[in-house]
């Protein structure tokens, strides 16, 4: 099993990951979108 040390460590990197996925999926939609706008014009 896993020391209580390492799930600190698991934690708080899982929850880094989820707030940089937070705030990268909504960016890289916004880029996307104008790629598409950009091309269909």
């Amino acid at each position: 099993m896993a020391s209580g040390q390492d799930m600190k460590s698991a934690n708080s990197t899982y929850g880094s990951f989820i707030t940089l996925l937070k705030w990268s999926a909504p960016i890289i939609a916004v880029i996307a979108l104008v790629v598409i706008v950009l091309i269909s014009s």
